[in-house]
């Protein structure tokens, strides 16, 4: 299935000379969608992957759905204030400062395997941010998987040796 005629660009979002990939047309396709998280699943199938992490909003679409094909737990990474209990956060850049990613300190413990979703790899600073959400709790990072990834940023350079899974690449 040609995943990439699903996503459409969206000139000048959010701001001019940005291209924004949108991955809504995929996701309300049912076609699509199942491939999509089929595709994404199929490499992490045998690992024992306990939980998947992804970033709101469109890493809870993507992971919620992966991590039920899976068979595993959902652990869902806000931005600051979002989550009502005790919280770890980790810090990532962004092009002009830093943000800040948050989950439930009890989410993710030792022993936990954790895939890290989300819908687009740039520069790989939340995904890192995420892999340090993981780390920091004792678990390990069985790998990242993503519907697209934007070559031309080398953020996979920040993910270190894990498995990296991008169903779609921009030159």
């Amino acid at each position: 299935m040609n995943l990439e005629s699903y996503i459409r660009d969206i000139p000048d979002f959010p701001k001019p000379g940005i291209a924004f990939k949108d991955i809504t047309p995929l996701l309300a396709d049912k076609d699509g969608f199942k491939a999509a998280i089929d595709m994404l699943a199929e490499p992490f199938r045998n690992v024992g992957i306990t939980k998947v992490l992804g970033a709101e909003a469109r890493g809870f679409i993507l992971g919620g759905a992966l991590a039920y094909t899976l068979g595993s737990g959902f652990v869902p990474a806000r931005k600051p204030g979002k989550l009502p209990f005790d919280t770890t956060k980790a810090a990532y850049s962004l092009e002009y400062g830093v943000d800040t990613l948050e989950m439930h300190t009890d989410a993710v413990v030792p022993g936990d395997i954790v895939l890290v979703i989300d819908d687009v790899l740039a520069t790989g600073g939340t995904a890192a941010a995420k892999a340090e959400l993981v780390t920091g709790s004792g678990a390990t990072v069985a790998g990242f998987a993503f519907l697209l990834e934007l070559d031309f940023l080398n953020g996979r350079e920040k993910l270190g040796d894990h498995q990296i899974v991008s169903l779609i690449h921009v030159a």
